[in-house]
């Protein structure tokens, strides 16, 4: 063994990992947190500032990618810290044990601008259990000629599950695409309507 090093329990290195993101918070070093959770749609990423939830990520969108981008796009201060994101977790299972229909988190919706926000701030007027098309949203929000940008909104919508992109269809009720997979989109409607 080499005297300038000692061996690290795998406990022992999950506490240091605790303590420094928790001393990184305390100092305000802290610009996103993130964690990731299991879920009947696969293993999801959630990041977090301190406004709040800001991306909740596919694993098929590659969580380091999506690391990537949210450290340049937003800020490069970004450490895994499950903490902040207890709440959100916490709501998360509760929606898909189906005792959850709406979130009740503070959204940082700094990864959209424009109409695209315009488009994700309504989507959770959804009802649990509903959809409308891309064109009922485009007439809603107020716009009837923008489908496909209403269809562009859905599908960069940085907070997939919590802003419900999924309850929007094309005219035809057929499922259009999803972020997650159509796999995953079914799952989500067939969640809500068994609850």
């Amino acid at each position: 063994m080499n005297p300038t090093t000692f061996p690290i329990e795998p406990g022992a290195m999950a506490d240091l990992r605790a303590r420094l993101a928790e001393r990184a918070d305390e100092l305000t070093l802290l610009d996103i947190a993130y964690r990731t959770i299991d879920s009947p749609v696969g293993p999801l990423l959630l990041a977090a500032t301190e406004t709040g939830l800001v991306r909740v990520a596919f694993e098929r969108e590659g969580f380091d990618t999506v690391l990537e981008s949210l450290a340049t796009r937003v800020s490069p201060r970004v450490l895994q810290a499950p903490r902040r994101l207890d709440t959100a977790a916490a709501e998360l299972d509760e929606y898909f044990a189906g005792t959850r229909r709406a979130f009740d988190l503070p959204l940082d919706l700094a990864l959209s601008s424009g109409f695209r926000q315009v488009v994700q701030r309504y989507l959770p007027h959804i009802g649990y259990g509903h959809t409308q098309t891309y064109t009922e949203v485009a007439e809603t929000v107020g716009n009837p000629r923008a489908v496909r940008a209403v269809g562009t909104a859905c599908a960069t919508n940085p907070l997939p599950v919590v802003v419900p992109c999924h309850r929007v269809l094309r005219t035809d009720g057929s499922m259009g695409g999803y972020l997650g997979g159509l796999d995953a989109k079914r799952t989500l409607l067939e969640l809500e309507r068994a609850a």
